[in-house]
């Protein structure tokens, strides 16, 4: 018996179980290599493919795999990777499957027997017991329909291992960032999902930073902080959407203090989401800061065009719609600033096709496009900042970006930034790294400069004012 032949037999089982496309996409590029000991080595070509093999498809592999070799079967991955350094050769990793079932934890009720009797549940309705906690998530938002990019890879993978491994990992807090409709609160609602789905005994709670807040006031208002604070000290994933919101609330941010470190100590799991990096949060204490940078801060950027082709097919598919490549293209190349306005144009299109019995056209998608496009022509991009200032100071965009310390260059570059946080929602890191790659404390010394000096210099001042007027007008 070969690993061939082993290889052959299990894919004619999995044939016969999935889907023709889905057999085609992630079994066809497999290659056996190696049967040892009922161990099967079987290469893959990339991370990416071991993981989605793992994630969807490591019951049916094991099932044809235990049919052919015995109960003791094991499957190993091998990745073969291309050496980024300039050498000829490539270098494997190997990885086993994981086919050892999950050990569930078992149900403890950590609560004493005085206080169980009179916790009170912030969720609960006035005038309905309520003595189950519902997890809050949007079942829709799942890792499925998540889909990888360049844009989006670092958070997607930690969110991943996140909830395959709650408070078992670095990444605890993890702290996801990023623009407007980039997908924070969908990544957030997929890693909660993912985990009720592995683990159901734990206990996992959504709830946006303003919820939170509201209850937060609410306890203070019935005396009853302490209770607030240990109903939320006995969750096991905590997950706060918009965390920005607890700016200036330092009741908020002292109770929350207190929840973060037990659940931190006490091995359990916090996701939190927001807007800015927590480097530029305004308005939140130093301690909680800090806490914040403790495990990974990931963000989310805006997709590129080939991630926003994909999210339109992935919609479509999932909606039963079929559209033209050229009409799909078109939307990807014009609607580029977030993935909720990708879909919203998406969805739109479909709205009139459907109810007003029009067929989906180039034209039609123009129209729609450019209702979107309108609606978001006052954002600028950090690549637009950058070629006007560098055309207002008559040098190129990589001398702009160059490592020298010419005056002229440095004042401009220092506008840039100074442009780039202004009219942007990118993170300092990001400005960074698109303005010759520097990093977030370069873009912050650059902002404090062009204020210094707009306010000190006659001619600098005339500068900054007349590249706001061409940013704005």
């Amino acid at each position: 018996m070969t690993a061939l032949t082993v290889w052959n037999n299990c894919l004619s089982f999995v044939k016969d179980n999935i889907q023709l496309q889905a057999y085609k996409t992630w079994f066809e590029p497999i290659i056996p290599i190696k049967l040892q000991d009922n161990i099967l080595s079987v290469q893959v070509p990339s991370k990416f493919f071991y993981e989605w093999l793992e994630e969807h498809y490591v019951k049916l592999l094991k099932v044809a795999l235990n049919k052919e070799l015995g109960k003791d079967a094991k499957l190993v991955y091998i990745i073969r990777m291309e050496n980024s350094f300039g050498s000829d050769t490539s270098f494997t990793e190997k990885i086993p499957s994981e086919y050892k079932p999950k050990i569930k934890s078992q149900d403890l009720d950590s609560t004493p027997n005085f206080i169980r009797a009179n916790l009170t549940n912030p969720f609960i309705i006035p005038g309905i017991k309520n003595l189950k906690i519902d997890s809050q998530l949007n079942l829709n938002y799942n890792f499925e329909s998540f889909l990888e990019g360049d844009s989006n890879r670092l958070a997607r993978s930690a969110g991943y291992a996140v909830s395959k491994r709650p408070g078992g990992t670095s990444f605890n807090p993890l702290l996801i960032f990023g623009g407007v409709g980039l997908g924070k609160t969908h990544l957030a609602n997929a890693i909660g999902i993912n985990v009720k789905q592995a683990f159901p005994e734990k206990t996992v709670l959504y709830i946006s930073a303003e919820k939170f807040t509201q209850q937060y006031v609410d306890s203070v208002k019935k005396n009853n902080r302490n209770d607030f604070i240990h109903f939320y000290q006995l969750i096991d994933v905590l997950i706060i959407d918009d965390v920005q919101f607890f700016s200036g609330k330092s009741g908020t941010q002292d109770v929350f203090f207190h929840i973060f470190n037990h659940l931190h100590q006490n091995g359990k799991q916090v996701v939190l989401t927001s807007d800015k990096a927590p480097v530029d949060m305004q308005e939140i204490e130093q301690r909680l800061l800090s806490r914040f940078k403790w495990g990974l801060s990931a963000e989310l950027q805006t997709p590129d065009y080939e991630t926003r082709i994909s999210i339109i097919k992935n919609k479509l598919s999932r909606d039963g719609v079929e559209m033209e490549d050229d009409i799909i293209f078109y939307v990807a190349k014009h609607i580029k600033t977030n993935i909720r306005e990708l879909e919203g144009a998406i969805i739109s299109l479909m709205a009139q096709s459907s109810f007003n019995k029009k067929q989906i056209t180039l034209d039609l998608a123009k129209v729609i496009v450019e209702k979107f496009v309108k609606n978001t022509k006052k954002e600028i991009s950090i690549d637009q900042i950058q070629k006007v200032v560098s055309d207002y100071f008559q040098m190129d965009v990589s001398t702009l970006q160059s490592k020298t310390r010419k005056r002229h260059i440095v004042q401009a570059r220092q506008l840039a930034m100074f442009f780039s946080k202004k009219f942007t929602k990118a993170s300092l890191a990001s400005i960074g790294t698109k303005i010759g790659h520097r990093d977030h404390a370069t873009v912050l010394h650059a902002c404090k400069t062009v204020d210094n000096l707009a306010f000190t210099d006659k001619q600098f001042r005339k500068y900054v004012e007349d590249l706001d007027k061409k940013f704005t007008d």
